[in-house]
């Protein structure tokens, strides 16, 4: 006959019980996401630390100016002004002329290099000889600084001297030298052709990346079903690297926002062909208005936070379904 099981007495004396097991599985898979959880925080606070002393404590002191009247020259007697600063920045029209220019130069820059940049991918995708190297020089304009890479182009599109009205000249496309950079006009698409020729690089870059990942048994696949390359891009590699290329594009949108330096290099700052960060700057130092200039970089700061809220509510919306 069996012996009934003896009882395990916990306690002084007796038998120390066995860890209780989690009662469910999902309770485990809780407990090690708070462990990684508060794991990551702890490699991730050093960082957040430096951040909010280099850049969140300056865009604080920012958003206050923008809510006073402060002026360079006298900086302790600025006052508080509420959104005064905010409405004489909206009430001025250089402001919605360099928003204009800003938004434009956004437009016709990111849709060139998204283009070049995918037409430059799929050459460097191909399999031919010194394709490294290739690739490699491909790299080299955006590895040069900005400032460095504009101050060369403005020297060669000098009306008097520059390379570019010299070549024009011996093709007979201008029959005059040409102000590339002084007129409004020529100036904006100087400024384009010099940001596309630095930045093509970076979006071939990522779609090159993303070419790279594509699985080949897909155009295998097509192949046999008798697509062409122009039939088997727009149907099977344009779909696979939506992602990937709506990454590229908004980095490159909120980079442009931002644009100066290429701008302030070769137009001088001209009002007609200035972005919103070169009028913050004009009003802050030119002019030495320190709360409006303040409260124009505020406001850019809040249209490129709000492309960016735009893009991640959407990218989740898609990944959702």
């Amino acid at each position: 006959m069996a012996q009934p099981a003896t009882p395990i007495v916990s306690g002084k004396g007796g038998a120390s019980a066995p860890p209780e097991a989690p009662s469910s599985p999902l309770e485990g898979t809780s407990a090690l996401l708070r462990e990684r959880t508060r794991a990551a925080w702890m490699f991730l606070a050093p960082t957040l630390v430096v951040m909010l002393v280099v850049a969140g404590w300056p865009l604080a002191r920012t958003f206050w100016f923008s809510f006073t009247d402060a002026n360079l020259t006298d900086m302790a007697a600025s006052q508080f002004v509420g959104l005064d600063s905010i409405r004489q920045v909206l009430d001025d029209p250089d402001w919605w002329t360099t928003v204009w220019t800003t938004f434009r130069f956004a437009g016709v820059s990111v849709v060139l290099e998204t283009v070049l940049g995918m037409i430059i991918a799929l050459a460097l995708n191909a399999k031919f000889g010194g394709r490294g190297l290739l690739r490699a020089a491909v790299l080299v304009p955006w590895a040069i600084p900005t400032v460095v890479s504009a101050k060369m182009w403005a020297w060669m599109f000098n009306d008097i001297y520059g390379v570019v009205n010299a070549v024009l000249l011996s093709l007979g496309l201008i029959s005059e030298p040409m102000a590339w950079t002084a007129e409004p006009g020529l100036a904006f698409g100087a400024v384009v052709a010099v940001d596309v020729w630095k930045t093509t690089p970076f979006m071939t870059l990522l779609i090159l990346a993303a070419l790279q990942m594509l699985p080949g048994d897909v155009y295998e696949a097509a192949r046999i079903d008798g697509a062409g390359p122009i039939r088997a891009f727009f149907q099977v590699t344009l779909p696979m690297l939506k992602g990937p290329l709506m990454v590229a594009i908004i980095f490159r949108i909120l980079d442009a926002l931002r644009v100066f330096d290429v701008f302030f290099v070769l137009t001088g700052g001209g009002t007609e062909t200035m972005p919103m960060a070169g009028y913050a700057r004009q009003r802050m130092f030119e002019y030495q208005e320190i709360g409006v200039g303040s409260a124009a970089a505020s406001l850019l700061f809040a249209i490129i936070a709000l492309f960016t809220a735009v893009y991640m509510v959407v990218g989740r919306v898609k990944l959702g379904d």
